[in-house]
């Protein structure tokens, strides 16, 4: 047998003190019962134990699709903005975000507690790659596409990987990098001559954004995704 918050705390859901406020607001129930109080025994074991309606145990390795929306920065925490975590409900406070995307970009963004994954997701060594919707001034044309391919030297003399560039028509295209510099999509439009208006993405690695979550939303990899992203 074991005490509720800490049973709680070690699944990662909150800190002791946070959790007493949390089973007081009825937010957690145990065998479908609301819970009655923090020091409330329950066997691990056999017992059923839920968190705002998802179940809550000891876990292993966690992976979420999160469908970011702009205006939050992709940190763990952050003294002046509102970060990615701030969507997430407090039993996945303890995952990290893979890579970033930037204040004013949307879309795709993986979260999870497994250090091997988010690395090999990450490391250039691994080339793993993403495709972003963009929305941008001017039109993209062959040359552009040329450039990309044969990888461009930023402004400030960074060196990018060949790139992939779809046009789409006028002022918007497909672009698909295998690394992650800071703020390289946008840089790289810039290195062009188009200023980037909107940027999102749509895909990372073999994963596209789910059609079904809307900004702020989220969901759990299945262990299949998993093993295709690996």
């Amino acid at each position: 047998m074991q005490r509720l918050d800490r049973f709680l705390s070690e699944a990662g859901v909150a800190s002791r003190r946070e959790l007493r406020a949390i089973i007081r607001a009825g937010r957690v129930r145990v065998n479908d019962v609301p819970a009655s109080a923090p020091e409330q025994k329950i066997d691990e074991t056999s017992d059923r134990v839920t968190l705002d309606g998802e179940a809550v145990g000891p876990r292993g390795p966690v992976v979420l699709l999160l469908h970011k929306p702009t205006g939050y920065v992709t940190s763990t925490d952050d003294p002046r903005d509102r970060t990615v975590m701030e969507l997430l409900p407090p039993q996945y406070r303890g995952l990290a975000p893979v890579g970033r995307l930037d204040k004013d970009t949307s879309g795709l963004l993986l979260l999870t507690d497994d250090g091997q994954l988010a690395h090999r997701l990450i490391s250039p060594r691994h080339a793993v790659w993403k495709i972003y919707d963009a929305v941008h001034e001017g039109e993209a044309g062959e040359a552009d596409c040329a450039a990309f391919r044969a990888g461009l030297t930023l402004r400030d003399g960074t060196v990018c990987r060949p790139a992939y560039l779809r046009p789409l028509g006028p002022g918007r295209s497909l672009v698909a990098v295998c690394e992650g510099k800071y703020h390289q999509v946008k840089r790289m439009f810039r290195a062009v001559g188009k200023e980037v208006v909107y940027l999102k993405r749509i895909q990372f690695g073999t994963l596209t954004l789910d059609p079904s979550l809307k900004p702020g939303q989220y969901r759990k990899l299945t262990e299949e995704e998993v093993e295709q992203l690996c």
